[in-house]
C-alpha cells in the first residue's frame, strides 16, 4: 500500500486541533492510517516505529507540519488540506489572529484567561508569558518538566492567578466548559479536581441529581504529588471558599502523596463551607478528622453535595451463565479515573476475586502489554497517547483491543466507557458498535457468552444525545450502567459470579 508524506514548512497547529484533524483523516475513504502532527522528535520517533518515517520527514522541524497517509485515493492530500483550513467566522463574528500572548492581551484587554495547547517543549514558556500578562492559565499540554510546573504554580500563586495544569483537560469557569467538559446546569457546587474525567464524572452526577456547577477548577494530574505539593488544589479551595456563588466544595483526585494530602485537608477547616472529599482509595479517618465529608465513590461525592438522602436503585445482578474457564474482567477505558474507580471496586470484591488480581499486580497495563487475569487499561495514559490523539477523540486502538480481548477464552466481561461532551468524538458509541458486534460474534462462535458493560458519561444537554447513545448500546446487547460507580459495582458482581461458575 502506497505511503504519501508531505512536510509543510513553518505551519503550526495546536495539539487539540491536530487530534481532531487526524481522527477525521483516518476516516477518509481508503485510508489505512493517517498521521497529521508537528515535526517534533517525539512524533518522528513514533513514525519511525510505525515504519512511516520517510526521508523528507527526517528534516522536519518543530515548527513544521507533517502529513503522512497510508492508502487513500489520489485526492487524499487535498482532502486533508481541506480539513486544515479553519472555518470562516459566522455572520456578525470577526476572526482576529495574534502572533504573541502579549499582543493578544493588548488587543483584548478584558481577557483574563489563556488556554494553551502547544508542544510540551514550549508550553511552560508560553504559560509564563500568560501569567506575566496577568492571565489565568489552563495548560492543556503535557510533557512539561515537573520543576517547570512547580515554578509556574508558585508564580501564579504569588500573583493571585489560577495555573490549571499542565495536562489539565477539563475546567468549567463561569459556566463555560474549557477543552473536554460536559454541558451541565449552573449551580452552587464547586469542584477542584486533579483528574479530568474524574471531574467530568462528578459534574455530570451533580447534574443528574438536580444540582449544578458554580466553578470546576482543574489542577493537572501531578498537582498532589510530593514534588508539586498540591499548590493548585489549595489555591483552588481558597478561590471557591471566597466565591459567593459556591455553597459546597468537592475535591477529586487519585490517591495523593500522604504529606500533600495532609496539607490539602488542613485547608478544609478554614474553608468555611462544607467540603466533600473523593480521593480514590483515600482514608475516611483522615478526611473526617480534618472536618470534611468522606465520599466512597464519585456518585457518593455528588450525592453528598447535592442530595444526601437520595436513594439509588441498583441494577439487577448479572444473570447470564459463564463457562468455568471464563473468570476475568477486562476494562478498556478512555478515562483514567473511570478506569481506577472500576478497578478499586473490583479490589473490594472479596478474597475469591482478589486472589486472581494478585496475579497481575500492575492491573493497569501500558501499550503492548498482554492482559493477565483482571486487567484494566487506560487508553488515555501517556503510553497510548504518545504521538496519537486521545481515545476520547480517536478510539482506534481501543477498538482493536476490544476484539483481541474477546478471543481470550478466560474473559467473562469487557467493561468500557463512552465520554460525551465538548471536544470528544462526535459519536463514540456509533464508531464502537462494529467492534462490539465483532467481539460478540467471536465469543459466540466459540460457544461463550461475552458480557459487555458500557457506561456513557454525559448529560441530557450534551451532544450527541445521551439517550440515543444509551439506546444504541442496549440494541447491541450491551449492559448499560448509569454512573462510573455503578460500572465498578456491576463489574464486581460479574467477577463474583464468574468465580463461582
Amino acid at each position: 500500500m502506497s505511503v504519501t508524506a508531505v512536510v509543510k514548512k513553518n505551519t503550526y497547529f495546536d495539539s487539540v486541533s491536530l487530534m481532531s484533524i487526524s481522527t477525521k483523516a483516518n476516516g477518509l475513504d481508503g485510508v489505512k492510517q493517517a498521521f497529521v502532527a508537528m515535526g517534533t522528535e517525539m512524533n518522528k520517533e513514533v513514525l519511525n516505529n510505525l515504519g512511516l518515517l520517510a526521508a523528507e520527514l527526517r528534516e522536519a522541524g518543530n515548527g513544521d507540519l507533517m502529513i503522512v497517509v497510508e492508502g487513500g485515493s489520489d485526492t487524499v492530500l487535498e482532502e486533508i488540506e481541506a480539513l486544515l483550513v479553519r472555518k470562516a467566522p459566522a455572520a456578525g463574528e470577526s476572526a482576529v489572529t495574534y502572533r504573541t500572548i502579549a499582543a493578544a492581551k493588548q488587543g483584548e484587554p478584558g481577557a483574563n484567561l489563556a488556554v494553551i495547547a502547544v508542544n510540551g517543549a514550549y508550553a511552560g514558556r508560553e504559560a509564563r508569558k500568560a501569567l506575566e500578562n496577568d492571565l489565568n492559565v489552563m495548560l492543556f499540554s503535557d510533557n512539561v518538566p515537573v520543576g517547570e510546573e512547580v515554578a509556574l504554580k508558585r508564580l501564579a500563586h504569588d500573583k493571585g492567578l489560577l495555573m490549571m495544569g499542565p495536562d489539565c483537560g477539563t475546567a468549567i469557569i463561569n459556566n463555560v466548559a474549557l477543552c473536554f467538559g460536559n454541558a451541565v446546569r449552573p449551580g452552587t457546587v464547586g469542584i477542584v479536581a486533579a483528574s479530568g474525567t474524574g471531574a467530568q464524572e462528578v459534574s455530570v452526577r451533580v447534574h443528574s441529581l438536580g444540582g449544578g456547577i458554580s466553578q470546576l477548577i482543574g489542577t493537572g494530574g501531578r498537582d498532589l504529588s510530593e514534588e508539586v505539593g498540591g499548590i493548585m488544589m489549595i489555591d483552588g479551595i481558597r478561590a471557591l471558599a471566597a466565591d459567593p456563588g459556591t455553597e459546597v466544595i468537592i475535591l477529586v483526585s487519585k490517591p495523593p502523596a500522604p504529606s500533600v494530602e495532609r496539607k490539602v485537608l488542613a485547608e478544609i477547616a478554614t474553608a468555611g463551607k462544607p467540603v466533600v472529599v473523593y480521593f480514590i482509595g483515600g482514608s475516611e479517618e483522615a478526611v473526617t478528622s480534618a472536618g470534611g465529608t468522606f465520599a466512597r465513590s464519585s456518585l457518593d461525592a455528588a450525592r453528598l453535595a447535592v442530595s444526601p438522602d437520595a436513594e439509588i436503585t441498583p441494577l439487577p445482578a448479572p444473570s447470564r451463565a459463564f463457562t468455568p474457564e471464563q473468570r476475568f474482567i477486562r476494562g478498556l477505558f478512555c478515562g483514567g479515573t473511570l478506569c481506577d474507580e472500576s478497578m478499586y471496586a473490583l479490589l473490594n470484591a472479596g478474597a475469591d476475586v482478589w486472589s486472581n488480581i494478585q496475579k497481575n499486580p500492575e492491573r493497569r497495563l501500558g501499550a503492548g502489554s498482554p492482559s493477565v487475569g483482571h486487567t484494566f487499561l487506560d487508553f488515555g495514559d501517556d503510553d497510548f497517547t504518545n504521538g496519537r490523539p486521545h481515545p476520547m477523540i480517536d478510539p482506534s486502538l481501543r477498538l482493536a483491543r476490544l476484539v483481541e480481548e474477546a478471543r481470550d477464552p478466560q474473559v467473562a466481561a469487557i467493561v468500557m466507557d463512552f465520554i460525551l461532551g465538548f471536544g470528544a468524538h462526535e459519536d463514540p458509541v456509533g464508531v464502537t458498535l462494529p467492534a462490539i458486534e465483532e467481539a460478540k460474534r467471536v465469543a459466540a462462535e466459540a460457544g461463550r457468552h461475552l458480557e459487555i458493560v458500557g457506561y456513557v458519561l454525559g448529560t441530557d444537554l450534551d451532544a450527541p444525545v445521551l439517550a440515543d447513545q444509551v439506546a444504541a448500546l442496549e440494541a447491541a446487547g450491551v449492559t448499560v450502567t448509569r454512573s462510573s460507580t455503578e460500572t465498578g459495582q456491576y463489574a464486581r458482581e460479574i467477577a463474583r459470579k464468574a468465580q463461582n461458575a
